[in-house]
């Protein structure tokens, strides 16, 4: 399932490039109003400076965490993705121990994300229509992605509605399984058994390792 995670997260982000009709320009904002287009956009922006920065990735893979930071995390709820993992233990914790943990959950987003962006091939993205979402305060944008000689792999983003009703991603959910629900059994379990501050320091070391070009599905389960 880590593998199924890893791929479907590398393929949603560059390649839904390939056949979105919703083009980004370097200085174009995100249009964030809108859950799917948001979405679209973000693929596609992300992809635009993969191919840009190209030879920067070559000589530092670590330059893909820099893209991630700066075009993707700011459409990611981390915080509430975070709060969401650390269940039922949200409330034992302090205001410092809460920030912290955010702060290391995010970072250890980042590095998934980066290290998902080392396995890219040109595989197929396929949108579902958007629906009206004037009235929601969740929605689930659906795709489907397309490989030859394979079935499609059906995935979800979620998305949630903020205060100043713009939205973010807070959860991908392939094949029926979520990504957040996983992390949150993972992550509870690690701080029952050994503290919110093990689970901290487990983290930042996560974010600190080195992206590498080994795939993927052999990297999750090293």
């Amino acid at each position: 399932m880590k593998a199924l995670f890893s791929r479907v997260i590398t393929l949603c982000l560059v390649g839904s490039a390939v056949i979105s009709s919703v083009a980004v320009a370097a200085n174009d904002e995100i249009n964030t109003t809108n859950p799917y287009e948001m979405i679209k956009q973000v693929a596609n922006k992300t992809f635009d400076r993969f191919k840009t920065d190209r030879a920067l990735i070559d000589a530092d893979l670590g330059h893909l965490k820099v893209i991630v930071n700066e075009e993707l995390m700011p459409y990611v709820d981390y915080k509430y993705a975070a709060y969401k993992v650390m269940g039922q233990y949200l409330r034992d914790t302090t205001p410092d121990q809460r920030d912290r943990f955010v702060e290391a959950f995010e970072g250890y987003l980042v590095a998934t994300y980066a290290q998902a962006l080392t396995e890219y091939t040109n595989q197929a993205v396929e949108f579902d229509p958007a629906s009206d979402f004037s009235e929601e305060k969740i929605v689930e944008i659906n795709v489907q992605i397309i490989e030859k000689g394979r079935p499609p792999i059906k995935i979800q983003f979620k998305a949630r509605r903020l205060k100043d009703n713009s939205w973010k991603a807070f959860d991908l959910v392939a094949e029926g399984v979520s990504l957040l629900a996983s992390k949150q059994s993972e992550i509870s379990n690690l701080i029952r058994q050994q503290g919110i501050e093990a689970v901290i320091s487990m983290l930042n070391d996560k974010t600190k390792q080195q992206i590498d070009r080994q795939p993927v599905k052999e990297a999750a389960a090293a």
